[in-house]
């Protein structure tokens, strides 16, 4: 059975991309034209065509999607994995009212897979936890989430 393949974001995977959380990003290297991957965790899905997500501006991220435009976010929920491919571009270079210099990207979403192998499911999602100040970082990832919110 071929894998399901959307042109948009579906409604669980919009409702999960409303608040923090754990995806890969995949990029072409710009200075080898590898793949690369980075683990990320401020994601927002803007609607069900875009997402935004924040990275350090200083970030390989940045460079990379400047030089190459295609990226690939990977989504695990909804009990399955997806990859969610597209075009990206820096839109805001230094969010406001965030304390650190962060970039916002936007990907313009033009598909979205279901890739999880055939006969399966997903029993328990990624969790992670933040290994410095819980309060601190707390405040921070409400002020990234808001200042995304807000692009």
């Amino acid at each position: 059975m071929a894998n399901q393949v959307e042109p948009k974001l579906i409604v669980p995977l919009y409702n999960e991309l409303q608040k923090e959380k754990f995806v890969t990003l995949a990029t072409i290297d710009h200075e080898t034209g590898a793949p690369a991957i980075s683990a990320i965790s401020w994601v927002f899905a803007k609607d069900d065509s875009t997402i935004y997500f924040a990275v350090d501006n200083r970030s390989r991220i940045v460079q990379n999607v400047t030089a190459h435009n295609q990226a690939v976010i990977n989504v695990i929920a909804n009990e399955s994995t997806y990859s969610i491919s597209g075009t990206a571009n820096v839109k805001i270079e230094k969010l406001s009212d965030v304390p650190l210099k962060l970039a916002l990207i936007e990907l313009s979403i033009q598909e979205v897979r279901d890739v999880m192998f055939y006969g399966s499911k997903i029993v328990a999602e990624p969790k992670y936890d933040k290994t410095y100040d819980k309060d601190a970082a707390a405040r921070l990832d409400k002020q990234v989430m808001e200042a995304m919110k807000k692009a």
